[in-house]
């Protein structure tokens, strides 16, 4: 569709999403983000959990105020929510103690629209999803993909210009969700919806490409349009189509590629690399992705989206996998592939005590958080640190839910490597006994 002649529905410019942290620099979730839409089209935010996607979203729809930046809405400045803005949210955020034609009409009556009508709307909207006939049933008799459709209808019945959807079919198994996909494009292309563009939220990169006109890729830390993508598929896609393929593949390399150096965390900003943020991923699951990639048929070297299928894993969970492998020196992300380095070789063929052995080694070596956990204890005449001590300095350089993620993988990989152990009740860091009388001899 030619855009040069129509005005966009949403203009943002220069976006900036910080949050204010006492005694530190302010916690910038989203910065420097464009972002146009315009009638006709299909637009997804493509990028992993953190990326700041679902903020931008709340920015869209008005029910957040950037700290810095133009939000615009049919050309003229957002100051609150957006009249003709209607969501659907991935807990279907259903009213348990109302039917299905009272949540439906739910927005009309904000509306202020009288009943006949409203029992009308209701009525069209719970036919057009499909659930004509449990217009008097409660959200507990219906299953997760019906819920759904209900917070859709929802949506749909105040006629909206624009939907916008928050990973609204992550919650939702595999063969549900891609139904509702399925019927949510079929009503878009047949006219059917009452909308005039929409605006999905994924972290699933199979779902942007079979959805979307463009994609916008948001890279992380802080949240960035890292780079925008044009679908040239016509509806119905494909999914097996080499040419989409490609597509998935491509942003995987896109997602996976490393930023350029003068982009990296400076020295002042995160000291020694204390305050990386670290996905908890498990020790079981890293020793299984080796073992898999070191054997047949990937040989040391696999296509993530290949992998990511044969391993039934979503791309949030298998890049965080793939991040943490190379940063412990493990395995290398190159353009959508995974490659085993010498050491996830050596990793792989070692029996289960020097399996610990090298991981503590490489723990030491690429995450200095471990090192400074440890010193701690071996200076304490008790041997004993404190968690919260290290989730406060975390809490300095990032947010409290990654601050809190990165203490619990160091907790996890620090015991597995036998470096410290931990008392989760007393939320302290200590030493076996062994280690503390070896420690008192030195």
């Amino acid at each position: 569709m030619d855009h040069n002649n129509t005005s966009p529905l949403v203009s943002i410019r220069n976006c900036r999403q910080a949050y204010h942290k006492e005694a530190s620099t302010d916690l910038v979730v989203l910065d420097n983000v464009d972002l146009t839409l315009h009638e006709g089209e299909i637009v997804a935010l493509l990028g992993r959990s953190g990326s700041g996607k679902s903020t931008l979203l709340r920015i869209v729809a008005g029910l957040l105020k950037p700290t810095a930046g133009d939000v615009r809405w049919r050309g003229k400045p957002l100051t609150g929510p957006a009249d003709g803005v209607a969501m659907v949210f991935q807990s279907f955020a259903l009213f348990p103690w109302l039917t299905v034609q009272e949540n439906v009409e739910l927005g009309l009556e904000a509306l202020g629209v009288k009943k006949d009508e409203r029992e009308e709307r209701s009525e069209d909207a719970i036919d057009l999803i499909g659930l004509g006939g449990y217009d008097t049933a409660y959200p507990k008799e219906l299953s997760g993909g019906m819920r759904q459709r209900v917070g859709l209808a929802r949506a749909l019945v105040v006629h909206p210009d624009l939907l916008l959807m928050d990973e609204p079919f992550s919650a939702l198994d595999v063969l549900t969700a891609e139904t509702l996909r399925t019927d949510l494009i079929d009503l878009w292309m047949e006219k059917k919806l009452p909308v005039k563009s929409i605006m999905i939220v994924t972290h699933n990169i199979e779902e942007a490409v079979l959805l979307a006109d463009r994609i916008l890729v948001f890279s992380s830390n802080p949240g960035r349009v890292a780079n925008e993508l044009r679908v040239p598929f016509a509806h119905p896609r494909n999914r097996f189509d080499p040419a989409f393929r490609q597509m998935v593949d491509d942003i995987y390399g896109i997602m996976t590629r490393r930023a350029p150096k003068h982009q990296a965390p400076t020295a002042a900003a995160v000291p020694d690399g204390f305050a990386t943020p670290l996905a908890p991923v498990s020790t079981n699951l890293m020793a299984g992705l080796l073992e898999t990639l070191a054997g047949a048929p990937y040989m040391g070297r696999a296509d993530l989206p290949a992998l990511a299928a044969a391993l039934q894993f979503e791309v949030d969970e298998l890049l965080p996998l793939g991040e943490m492998l190379q940063l412990l020196g493990f395995a290398v992300l190159e353009e959508g592939d995974l490659l085993i380095t010498d050491t996830g070789r050596s990793f792989v063929e070692a029996e289960t005590d020097d399996r610990k052995e090298i991981f503590g080694s490489q723990l030491r070596a690429h995450v200095p958080l471990i090192n400074a956990i440890r010193a701690v204890i071996d200076q304490r005449s008790n041997h004993r640190a404190s968690a919260v001590r290290f989730r406060d300095e975390l809490e300095d350089h990032m947010s409290p839910e990654y601050a809190d993620e990165t203490l619990r993988a160091v907790i996890s990989w620090g015991r597995y490597a036998e470096i410290f152990e931990y008392d989760e009740e007393a939320q302290q860091f200590g030493l076996e006994e062994e280690d503390e009388d070896e420690t008192a001899d030195e």
